[in-house]
């Protein structure tokens, strides 16, 4: 499965992310990848809202993880970009979050890339072009990786 939609403003990610939240049933790990300032940290404010989380909802850039356990499905929200890698991601405890058998709300990890070996082999991706200041394209796909 691979979705390409366009948007044109922030508030058309919001919506679209909101959509997406509202689809999610069950636990899940969802990667978003993109440039600075595609629009990651949008599209998790309007995910957020889409399984009823009415908190504010920052970056978590300087945190690491924002913890958010006040909508329908717990919302597990790293920002990977500052981690030195996949040895500090352990060190730090995370891999529990990324375990598919004790999964108990829904990861959503901007910079996934950095920390690979802690997505399960079935996640959701999502990718941010930038076309312009405001336009994006965002693709969204279900992974499947072959961990050995």
């Amino acid at each position: 499965m691979k979705i390409k939609v366009i948007t044109k403003s922030a508030e058309e990610t919001m919506l679209l992310a909101e959509k997406f939240g509202q689809s999610i049933i069950k636990p899940c790990v969802i990667s978003l990848e993109g440039d600075l300032s595609a629009g990651k940290t949008t599209f998790a404010k309007g995910f957020a809202k889409g399984i009823g989380i009415d908190d504010v909802v920052t970056s978590p850039t300087f945190t690491i993880l924002n913890e958010y356990e006040s909508g329908r499905i717990n919302l597990y929200h790293f920002d990977m970009y500052r981690l030195g890698g996949l040895d500090e991601a352990f060190a730090l405890g995370f891999e529990e979050y990324f375990n598919k058998d004790n999964l108990k709300g829904i990861v959503l990890v901007e910079w996934a890339s950095n920390v690979e070996g802690l997505l399960p082999d079935k996640h959701y991706k999502i990718i941010f072009l930038k076309i312009s200041d405001e336009k994006r394209q965002i693709i969204i796909s279900c992974e499947t990786t072959k961990q050995t």
